[in-house]
């Protein structure tokens, strides 16, 4: 079976592109840029983030912020010698759509301490950040996205009592029903052939699966296959070439289950999303 991440960030791909490196003083206002998130390194220095809504958040080690949806935020550097900061646009395939960018939190702020082992990784990333060497934009880039894989790690491990997505890849059994669905949605799902594959019972799957997730085995899995339609869609493929893909039996039954989750037909939908 694949990775749990990688079943997912193989369909929907999370694309890093830096957005600066180096000191910066004063008041520096972050608006929205597009539908991209934002991943920020704090390497020395005190920085105060605001956001739009609750309280101004002070760092005061080196840390993480990650905005997974596009937000206007800002950061207030008062010490004289500035702080140093490293910080990377973040493209999400499919952009609200993703799933992750839904999963996530509004934003999640970690000190690095947090993510022992990817201290190797944050070393390097701040090396090519703070040094001017060959390729160091693409560098940054792909350094950006690992990090980004260590967040999402930490974030499966802290879901206890939170339901959703990343509470259901956490899971030790639930996991595995969920990789599946990822890696294989064209097959013939049930109840019974998902809660065989995460070694439960059939009723003790339902009932974990709700819990934990916030949806059934069958919502879920509807989710998932439709996302993988509107993705399809925005790269030009016709529905019918989706339809086995998916594991639907006709394009009408596929067309009818794409309005009753999305409320417009493939059609209407694609003519929204593809100029």
């Amino acid at each position: 079976m694949t990775d749990r991440l990688e079943a997912l960030l193989g369909h929907f791909p999370v694309r890093a592109s830096i957005l600066h490196a180096g000191a910066l003083c004063g008041i520096h206002e972050l608006p929205p840029r597009g539908t991209l998130g934002q991943l920020h390194l704090v390497r020395r220095g005190t920085v105060v983030v605001h956001h739009a809504a609750g309280k101004p958040i002070t760092l005061t080690e080196p840390s993480l912020l990650l905005y997974p949806r596009p937000c206007a935020h800002r950061f207030v550097i008062d010490d004289p010698e500035g702080a140093e900061l490293a910080c990377a646009d973040l493209g999400f395939d499919g952009a609200a759509e993703h799933p992750l960018v839904a999963a996530l939190p509004d934003f999640v702020c970690l000190p690095l301490d947090k993510l022992g082992s990817a201290r190797p990784l944050l070393d390097l990333l701040f090396e090519e950040a703070f040094d001017q060497r060959c390729g160091r934009g693409e560098v940054l880039a792909r350094l950006f996205e690992l990090v980004l894989i260590q967040v999402l790690r930490h974030q499966m491990e802290g879901q206890q009592g939170h339901a959703g997505l990343m509470s259901g890849l956490a899971h030790p059994r639930l996991r595995r029903a969920i990789t599946t669905m990822h890696e294989r949605p064209g097959e013939n799902w049930t109840l019974e052939t998902l809660a065989a594959t995460a070694g439960m019972s059939r009723s003790s799957f339902a009932q974990t699966f709700r819990s934990t997730v916030g949806s059934t085995p069958g919502e879920y899995l509807q989710r998932w296959r439709i996302l993988l339609v509107q993705k399809g869609l925005r790269s030009g493929k016709p529905l019918k070439l989706l339809v086995d893909e998916v594991g639907y039996a006709s394009e009408s039954a596929l067309s009818r289950a794409f309005k009753a989750q999305v409320r417009v037909s493939p059609r209407e939908w694609r003519g929204r999303a593809v100029p």
